[in-house]
């Protein structure tokens, strides 16, 4: 790892004056958990890591019932889980930041670290796209919000322009008889990350599915909103038909290759398999079961 400058930033103005000075090569680092890896490794080369972890703004963990989850990008794992009220009203969230790394991870780790990483393997960005959640971010030009969907832009890339710093993310408030889950497939414990990984959430109305979003992790470049299932099941039963419908629609969304964890038809079998175990859980949730 070749030197590398080191900054404390105390406020979101400092943090954005620091990146921007620093050019294209310059890193906000919350957790660190996979910055100093990748740049210890040589993934990529930064003249300066500007340390976020102490704004203010990035550490706040708010939910009002009214107007939904305010989760600052430097928010640990732990601190998310451990909230009852949060864990309580958003359990597909919680199935995500519970998968992230070890316990020892988890200490540091950030949802909001996990989707600036913008790997397409990442846990918690299929949740964040079924809740509906927008990233807050704060740039020389000012302030602007981008959906979670359109974020990643390339395996570890994503939307962020020099100078720009993630702040936030807002996750609405869950809707009375909607639920949500995620899950992933891995073939061993020793091989945390996800062969393929489904997000999905859903809102019943008397008995059918008034709305539904599904996302897809580990199977294409980035991970891949598949807003053909939302069109599909919305006003129809919520029963096997319809989630073996929602499956075969994943599974034909799917854009994966072939490498050391899976075959390109092993992956789009686990999406269909995923897909209709997650649509399942997520519809007992809503009806307030599992």
């Amino acid at each position: 790892m070749k030197w590398t400058d080191y900054e404390k930033a105390e406020s979101v103005e400092e943090a954005v004056r620091l990146l921007a000075a620093g050019g294209g090569s310059a890193r906000a680092m919350a957790g660190g958990t996979d910055l100093l890896p990748k740049a210890r490794g040589g993934v990529f080369e930064t003249n300066l890591i500007v340390d976020v972890k102490a704004i203010p703004e990035l550490n706040v963990l708010t939910y009002d019932p009214g107007k939904g989850l305010t989760l600052g990008a430097a928010v640990p794992c732990y601190k998310i889980y451990s909230n009852s009220e949060v864990s309580a009203a958003y359990p597909g969230l919680m199935d995500a930041a519970e998968l992230i790394g070890g316990i020892q991870i988890q200490g540091r780790a950030s949802i909001g670290g996990n989707l600036c990483n913008a790997v397409p393997s990442a846990d918690s960005i299929p949740a964040l796209i079924a809740l509906g959640a927008t990233a807050n971010i704060e740039g020389p030009d000012g302030s602007r919000q981008v959906a979670v969907e359109d974020f990643c832009t390339g395996p570890s890339k994503n939307v962020l322009k020099t100078g720009e710093l993630l702040v936030s993310l807002s996750i609405p408030a869950p809707a009375a008889n909607s639920g949500a889950r995620y899950l992933r497939f891995i073939p061993r414990n020793e091989m945390d990350i996800a062969v393929a990984g489904v997000g999905v959430s859903v809102e019943l109305d008397n008995g059918n599915i008034k709305s539904a979003r599904l996302a897809l992790a580990a199977v294409g470049p980035i991970p891949i909103f598949v807003k053909e299932v939302g069109a599909a099941v919305a006003g129809k039963p919520a029963n096997d038909e319809t989630i073996a419908a929602a499956g075969q629609i994943a599974k034909d969304a799917a854009t994966p290759i072939t490498d050391m964890r899976g075959t390109i038809e092993y992956r789009k079998h686990l999406c269909d398999v995923l897909t209709r175990r997650a649509l399942s859980t997520a519809i007992s949730r809503a009806k307030g079961g599992e």
